[in-house]
């Protein structure tokens, strides 16, 4: 320990254990109303030695006949009756809060109490025995938990509002590139040039996931410049990587959309940067070229105009991801050594399984209904982001008011069920919204709509258990639902659902727990 927690540092001419005078030997009177002669009592006092009635006074047990004559208390504040009353309004505070004598201990123990001293000043035999004493002497005054703030989940609509719409918008890119893309034969049934560019994303999903955890990570200890640090490193290497696999990934003839892919992992890098360091705003700005896309979807364009609307946006997301990373970039910025690199692995893991089961929703209809489910499972991403803070003000706004287990677990349910229902009502109106404004897009049937509303269910369990620190868990499930679906694409609802059930399960045991919630 560097000190005492509540104890004064004694002042010049001030010891640390109390002072007892020592009393004098004094001559027996000769006659019993002879008074004693004075004595000197302005000498300091000789610390150590056991208090005694002065000469002359008659102990309260040997009296007879007269009241005892007991000397004035010490000025300057003597010793109380009993000095652990003291102690305890000088450790009021701590005592009051303690839910165990062993807590006292501690504190005592960590004060340099010793059991000599404990001895010797409050007559206990160790501080576990005057720890007890102090428990049972002091009421307890339990605080109550700190109230979430108040309507903080109502601010922050906004902010998630606007992720969702900036995770949406680059979706308007492939409308621009549509013709740029064009090529004659495609693979595994899907149009040309889809291969590349899935892999090219996929890869940026999983890289780009892991490396926000790190930063995010970086932040959280309250290192600025050391996440920056870590994006201005990471993100050019996730870039290399996602155009390394789409260019590995491309057949002959789809060399426009491998570049394409290049164009994506780079602006998937600018993107993370600019997302993890709160800098949504600029992003959006960023990104209002790409609206150019919307009389796109009715007239037609001229090459030229698309492909400059494009490296337009390309070239204000990167440029302001460069600028935000400056702090980065300073000598000795790197920070401490940081946190564990396998620590941020289980997220890209997730970052993997939910972007296979996004596009295996995009892929496994019709082109125009895959899209509007795409853009909807992405503009979700916004509310689903709010409603997992909602679940969380709610959850410790019952661990306040509260008072059992069984109560508080019955509450949260409630509050886990209404959370995940209101995500399904907007993920649904939003495929029904962007099916609608869809030229010609024909409405989804039952079962494409029970198997999207089966992924939303998947992807927003994964998110919750993620924010809890269950990522692993959360990967797993997700990854073993991709491959299943992968493999057998026609079990899509079969997956999803045991998928669903699985995280369900995993969420109520681990978060109807008091203890999953507290700080």
């Amino acid at each position: 320990m560097s000190g005492s927690l509540w104890l004064k540092p004694p002042t010049a001419g001030e010891t640390p254990l109390p002072a007892i005078p020592r009393p004098r030997r004094e001559r027996a009177p000769a006659h019993p109303d002879e008074a004693p002669p004075p004595t000197d009592t302005t000498g300091p006092p000789a610390p150590g030695i056991p208090a005694g009635p002065p000469a002359g006074a008659a102990h309260p047990a040997s009296a007879v006949g007269s009241p005892a004559r007991t000397a004035p208390p010490p000025a300057g504040g003597g010793l109380a009756d009993d000095p652990l009353d003291e102690l305890a309004r000088r450790l009021d505070g701590f005592v009051a809060v303690a839910v165990h004598p062993d807590e006292i201990a501690a504190i005592l123990e960590s004060d340099g109490m010793t059991d000599e001293h404990i001895r010797l000043t409050y007559g206990r035999a160790d501080s576990f025995s005057l720890a007890e004493d102090l428990y049972a002497r002091v009421e307890r005054r339990h605080p109550e938990p700190s109230a979430p703030p108040s309507g903080a989940w109502h601010s922050e609509l906004a902010g998630c509002l606007l992720r969702g719409l900036v995770f949406a918008l680059p979706g308007l890119a492939y409308v621009l590139a549509a013709p740029l893309l064009a090529a004659q034969h495609g693979r595994f049934g899907l149009p040309a040039g889809t291969v590349p560019l899935l892999a090219g994303a996929v890869t940026g999903w999983v890289w780009n996931q892991a490396l926000s955890h790190r930063a995010y990570t970086w932040l959280g200890l309250g290192d600025r410049a050391a996440a920056a640090r870590a994006l201005l490193t990471g993100a050019p290497a996730g870039a290399l990587a996602g155009t390394a696999v789409a260019l590995a990934t491309a057949a002959p003839g789809e060399l426009p959309a491998a570049v394409f892919a290049a164009g994506q992992s780079l602006y998937l890098a600018a993107a993370t940067v600019l997302l993890v360091l709160g800098r949504e705003r600029a992003l959006l700005g960023a990104l209002l070229p790409l609206t150019g896309a919307v009389p796109a979807l009715r007239w037609d364009l001229p090459d030229v105009l698309r492909a400059g609307l494009l490296l337009a946006s390309l070239a204000a997301s990167v440029a302001l991801a460069a600028l935000v990373l400056r702090p980065g970039a300073r000598r000795g910025a790197a920070g401490r050594g940081g946190p564990p690199r396998a620590a941020s692995l289980p997220y890209g893991l997730f970052g993997l399984g939910s972007g296979v089961l996004v596009l295996h929703a995009g892929v496994a209809d019709t082109l125009v209904t895959g899209a509007g489910a795409v853009i909807a499972l992405t503009l979700s991403m916004g509310p689903a982001e709010w409603l997992l803070h909602r679940f969380r003000y709610g959850a410790l706004a019952r661990l306040r008011t509260l008072t059992t287990a069984r109560e508080f677990r019955r509450a949260v349910t409630g509050t886990l069920v209404l959370c995940l229902g209101g995500y399904l009502t907007v993920l649904l109106a939003l495929t029904l919204a962007a099916t609608l404004a869809w030229p010609g897009a024909p409405l989804p049937t039952l079962p494409r709509l029970v198997t999207l509303l089966l992924i939303g269910t998947v992807l927003w369990l994964g998110l919750l258990l993620q924010a809890f620190g269950a990522v692993l868990s959360a990967a797993t499930v997700c990854l073993l639902a991709a491959a299943a679906q992968t493999v057998h694409p026609a079990a899509g609802p079969l997956t999803a659902g045991g998928a669903a059930a699985v995280l369900a399960a995993l969420t109520c045991a681990l978060l109807v727990r008091p203890t999953a919630h507290r700080a």
